[in-house]
């Protein structure tokens, strides 16, 4: 499903791997170790010709073809516009999704909010609209950018049950919550500095040993929670 072979520049080192289709992704690591940054060069916004996409070198991909295929979801929503609505938006993202506006609206509790400006909305009504708005777009594969920051608890909810749920078909999820990252239980890839440390699977990488080699003793785990040992 996506492919990086080997993949270098002035913040990433060597990147490697393969994520097979139908298997999901948290990408974790520490502030600038760039997940960001390896988001962007996967889906095409830094160049790269080291990376393919169910089979196809994502460097001879048409815009129509990329956008068919894979889609990022920054971690904050970027409005030019003072007077578009949360549906007008709505509508200018629809590509490949079979659901309607109004379908996902309802189906994320919008409805109040729908014909509001966007640059009105509080930090997690925008990162709900962001998520509306990737389900419209509807890409074979969507990389999340933070998709709980700034979320309250009834919000994160939302967003973990829309993120395991079919509606969308491939993810992979940047995060620092290492809670979600469990709860989620898809394959992990953590970085440090430009580098990849840990790929494999999610049992593996919340085993006590790794989580002390990774983190030290800046973390706890707490029936069945993970906080930082203040």
């Amino acid at each position: 499903m996506l492919k990086i072979n080997h993949f270098s520049n002035a913040i990433l080192s060597d990147i490697n791997f393969h994520l097979k289709e139908n298997e999901n992704l948290i990408l974790l690591g520490s502030n600038g170790a760039g997940k960001s940054t390896l988001a962007k060069v996967a889906c095409g916004i830094i160049y790269s010709d080291k990376v393919e996409l169910f089979g196809e070198k994502l460097e001879h991909l048409c815009a129509k073809r990329r956008a068919e295929l894979i889609n990022y979801v920054p971690p904050k929503l970027e409005i030019f516009d003072d007077y578009l609505s949360l549906r007008e938006y709505l509508e200018l993202s629809r590509l490949y999704s079979s659901l309607s506006v109004d379908e996902v609206i309802s189906i994320l509790n919008l409805d109040a909010l729908a014909d509001k400006p966007c640059k009105t909305l509080s930090n997690g009504e925008q990162q709900l609209t962001m998520l509306a708005s990737s389900i419209l777009h509807g890409a074979k594969l969507t990389i999340f950018d933070e998709p709980t920051a700034n979320l309250d608890p009834k919000k994160t909810l939302q967003v973990y049950e829309m993120l395991k749920s079919d509606v969308i078909k491939n993810r992979v999820i940047i995060t620092h919550d290492l809670n979600l990252a469990h709860k989620l239980g898809y394959k992990i890839l953590s970085m440090q500095e430009g580098k990849i440390e840990f790929f494999d699977e999610n049992k593996k990488f919340f085993e006590v040993s790794n989580l002390e080699k990774l983190f030290g003793s800046s973390i706890k785990h707490v029936d069945g929670y993970f906080a930082v040992n203040l």
